[in-house]
């Protein structure tokens, strides 16, 4: 028997244990900075997995690591989710881990437990089949993904000063190869107009005004923007209005709009920020990166700027060559090469810090932030078995 085969069938011989693992960790609410709970889990499975060693590092990121050498390699998968939304949307307990017609289900099942699950397995195969020597596995459990993309690997990369040579990201890919996505931001414009009784508008200069000649420009703004043939488009949306004034019987002297930016390849933050800039330059407004600073379950404040940049590998690199080639190996048929629509932590992995990225995971995409989320336990498997077989060929 061969390697690909030896990893199929124990991915196979697996298949409960990473269903169940899954499952254990649907049943555990861990909204952003609220992961502790999960992460004491993820420990125990890690733990019986046989990692070397484990450890939870200050922002609150669970890190497995097998074996110790000079090759780094790092399988990441958040372990933070969204909330349930409107509960009467599901036809499930969305924390229920049920499994059953062949699906784990539940919140985080595929955005992205079922990732942290098969990575889990996969370790647990390595150590079975005997990791080489000169390789270091890490198996990331990172935290505070879903509220701050990459913020995660930030603190990883510059504070627990892990720098891998590869990452295989685990959102959920539908088991296709994923090499790229577009990067985003977000901008607040803040507009400043001038208070009068409602009654006499003209004595006063009403900041709503403004703010909505800003937001007919900027649904314009969306139609130019830049395309690239990979990536597609890039896109603004305006995604809140709000506004103050002293009173319902005055006129509004406070505005601001909430822009969620996607870039595409070839456009960054000082472009994004011109733009919007050029819109509003003959108004009293001013345009702002937002910054994310929040504390962690574990007590620890930490942030970035929200600026999340566009990245992708050209399919011949030599991590996305190694994929295909995998995925040959092991599923006797060629992957599909393809890219996220959302965003990952790979903005920060390769998109600020140059580390290649490949992406890899169970479930679809079009499940993720939705109602009735659940991942086919056939994709757990095979994600275990990709994880393993890319670590050796890697």
């Amino acid at each position: 028997m061969n390697l690909a085969q030896t990893i199929n069938e124990k991915a196979k011989q697996y298949q409960d244990y990473t269903a169940n693992n899954l499952s254990e960790l649907v049943k555990i609410k861990s909204l952003s900075a609220k992961e502790g709970t999960v992460v004491k889990k993820l420990r125990e499975m890690m733990a019986e997995a046989g990692f070397d060693e484990i450890k939870i590092d200050g922002l609150g990121n669970i890190i497995g690591r097998l074996r110790s050498g000079k090759k780094i390699i790092a399988i990441d998968g958040h372990i933070d989710t969204v909330d349930v939304g409107n509960i009467q949307n599901w036809t499930f307990d969305p924390f229920g881990g049920e499994i059953n017609n062949g699906f784990v289900h539940g919140r985080g099942s595929t955005d992205q437990k079922g990732g942290v699950a098969s990575a889990i397995t996969a370790a647990r195969i390595l150590k079975e089949i005997g990791l080489p020597k000169d390789v270091t596995l890490y198996v990331t459990g990172t935290v505070i993904e879903e509220d701050c993309d990459g913020l995660c690997w930030k603190y990883i990369i510059e504070e627990d000063k892990i720098i891998p040579d590869c990452v295989v990201v685990t959102e959920p890919t539908n088991l296709n190869i994923y090499r790229g996505h577009r990067g985003r931001m977000e901008i607040e414009v803040s507009f400043y107009g001038r208070s009068a009784h409602g009654s006499a508008p003209e004595r006063g200069i009403n900041a709503i005004y403004m703010a909505s000649k800003a937001a007919l420009e900027i649904e314009k703004l969306n139609e130019r923007l830049a395309f690239d043939e990979f990536l597609g488009k890039g896109s603004v949306a305006i995604s809140e209005f709000v506004s103050g004034s002293p009173s319902l019987c005055a006129v509004a002297d406070f505005a601001k709009i909430h822009l969620d930016r996607r870039l595409t390849w070839g456009e960054n933050k000082e472009l994004a920020v011109k733009e919007v800039e050029e819109i509003v330059r003959d108004m009293n407004a001013k345009v702002e990166v937002i910054n994310y600073n929040e504390k962690a379950f574990t007590g620890k404040e930490y942030g970035m700027e929200k600026y999340y940049p566009t990245w992708k590998l050209e399919e011949n690199h030599s991590v996305i060559e190694t994929g295909k080639k995998v995925y040959k190996e092991l599923f006797k048929t060629d992957a599909v090469v393809d890219k996220w629509t959302f965003s990952t932590n790979g903005v920060t992995i390769n998109g600020i810090y140059g580390i290649p990225v490949i992406g890899f995971g169970p479930g679809n995409e079009v499940l993720a932030h939705a109602p009735d989320e659940k991942v086919p336990v056939e994709h757990l498997v095979k994600a275990s078995a990709f994880y393993a077989m890319f670590v050796m060929s890697y």
